[in-house]
């Protein structure tokens, strides 16, 4: 019985301790933030208050509390609802930049571009994306210089993009065939899932020469994709506070799920690798696949087997998330708008030669309202709606306000799509703005015009634009041209569930099904 005392004494007067040795971490916290506060309001006046307002903060967490699991929109509102087209956040302990208007945006992606080139640290990226040797992530430099290179000469050039036709027309073929099929058995289509396969087979054959449409390898590079995306693009807590993070306290999770990615992608890029050096294929032919133009310039660019899948995974990532993302929501669109479908479905059938079952590429130059309708939809919902982000390598003046060095900066292209200053009617769904007459009829996705940025601007532009485009343009002809669609017995567009889920690319939480009728054109 004395021992069982002793022991409960001994419980009592540890207790405690434990929570003193718990609320050390948090207390150091606030001790080094109230430090940080004092220091941010020093610089603060030495810049006369020049730096980019802010809303109201929280202490310790700053204005963390305000970004929603959609940022995209919680930043449009805040910027909204204080008026500021520059803002600065604190997030935790991560300052943040927040560029909500075009000529915000113009300042950023080219009369600065030299400052804001580079990209900040992230764990998930330098473990996902091996050490962040990828085009996307590295920072700016030598060696993403060498990369972008590379990519714009070898991999990603408008004549490769030609030379890939021939897969897209046939992709889309066996895509078509599907949806015949089910329309003869009145079944609905998991449109997601069809698009997704279809962009998921597109990527494959132009990485690795072929379709692996009839493989376990196909539904592993999607089902990466889909559990990577996320965590490339969410926002992580050893980011804010990077002070716990070195002690292990917040990152141990991310890193371990990281790693378990990086080793799931390794085994399968590793094993095309290895398949491709096993043929010893040197050649440098025009219809080479990409893991052959990479391992035949290698030596030439000092490649590393880890920098060849890093740039590989960008190929990806860019080539099926994003463009089966786009289709649909265009789809969506079109579905939830009869007359703009009508319109759409009136051109493609018009220009078609009778008879003719597929939409070939040639077929599409005439195609204007087509290229207005996927515009639109890059504008009211880009699937990236905050582009990557940026990373300020020297303070720079923007507009009368400083930003200053080493923060970083996020570019909502949600919030300038939608902006009604430079949009009219901003909210509402019509091609026929990019037409000519329209209210922006020369405006375009190219780099050139900042209150459209779907793909981004100046150095870090997308360099799949082309890629991506190809494929989204050639599939959304062929779903509208021998095909009506229709909702689910029981359901009507509005009926759709629009929930998102943020990521590296935006998605629908929701399956999209549509029953096809076919008709006779």
């Amino acid at each position: 019985m004395a021992n069982i005392a002793q022991q409960q004494f001994m419980r009592e007067l540890t207790a405690p301790r434990a929570w003193m040795l718990l609320l050390l971490p948090v207390f150091l916290l606030l001790v080094r933030f109230s430090l940080s506060a004092k220091r941010s309001r020093k610089i603060r006046q030495q810049q006369n208050d020049h730096v980019p307002p802010s809303p109201p903060a929280l202490p310790v967490l700053g204005h963390l509390h305000l970004v929603g699991s959609l940022p995209h929109v919680s930043l449009q509102n805040l910027a909204r609802k204080h008026g500021m087209d520059l803002m600065l956040l604190r997030l935790a302990a991560m300052p943040v930049v927040v560029v909500s208007s075009p000529r915000a945006a113009e300042a950023v992606l080219r009369t600065h571009d030299h400052v804001f080139a580079s990209r900040p640290l992230s764990l998930v990226a330098d473990v996902v994306m091996y050490g962040t040797t990828d085009i996307g992530c590295a920072p700016y430099g030598d060696y993403w210089r060498k990369t972008r290179k590379l990519i714009t000469t070898h991999l990603l050039t408008v004549k490769r993009v030609q030379l890939l036709r021939h897969a897209r027309e046939e992709e889309v073929s066996t895509a078509m065939a599907q949806i015949g099929e089910a329309a003869a058995a009145g079944a609905a289509v998991d449109v997601g899932d069809l698009l997704g396969a279809f962009t998921n087979e597109l990527a494959c054959r132009a990485v690795m020469g072929k379709s692996s449409r009839n493989e376990d390898r196909s539904k592993l590079f999607r089902q990466l994709i889909v559990d990577t995306s996320p965590l490339l693009g969410g926002f992580h807590a050893e980011e804010f506070f990077p002070f716990l993070a070195r002690f292990g306290v917040l990152s141990k999770l991310v890193r371990a799920k990281s790693e378990r990615l990086r080793r799931r992608w390794d085994e399968l890029l590793d094993r095309l690798i290895d398949d491709h050096e096993s043929k010893r294929h040197e050649s440098k032919n025009e219809d080479d696949d990409f893991i052959h133009v990479l391992l035949s310039v290698r030596q030439e660019y000092g490649l590393t087997r880890e920098n060849m899948k890093a740039i590989l995974l960008d190929v990806f990532f860019g080539g099926i998330d994003t463009a089966a993302s786009v289709l649909e929501y265009t789809v969506i669109e079109l579905i939830q708008r009869p007359q703009v479908m009508r319109r759409l479905q009136a051109e493609v059938r018009s220009i078609v030669p009778s008879g003719q079952d597929i939409v070939s590429e040639a077929d599409l130059n005439s195609m204007a309202y087509l290229r207005a309708v996927i515009k639109e939809s890059l504008r009211l919902r880009p699937v990236t709606p905050l582009l990557a982000p940026h990373f300020s390598m020297a303070s720079c003046n923007i507009d009368g306000m400083v930003v200053p060095a080493g923060v970083r900066v996020l570019i909502n292209v949600w919030a300038i799509g939608r902006d009604p200053r430079f949009w009219q009617d901003a909210e509402e769904f019509i091609p026929e703005r990019f037409l000519d007459g329209g209210s922006a009829a020369g405006v375009s996705f190219k780099g050139n015009d900042f209150q459209f940025l779907p793909f981004s601007a100046g150095r870090r532009q997308c360099p799949g634009m082309n890629f991506g485009m190809a494929a989204v343009e050639v599939m959304l002809a062929n779903l509208v041209h021998r095909f009506d669609w229709e909702m689910p017995p029981g359901k009507e567009a509005r009926d759709i569930d629009m929930t998102e889920e943020f990521g590296l690319v935006v998605h629908r939480k929701e399956k999209l099904l549509l029953v096809p009728k076919l008709v006779r054109v």
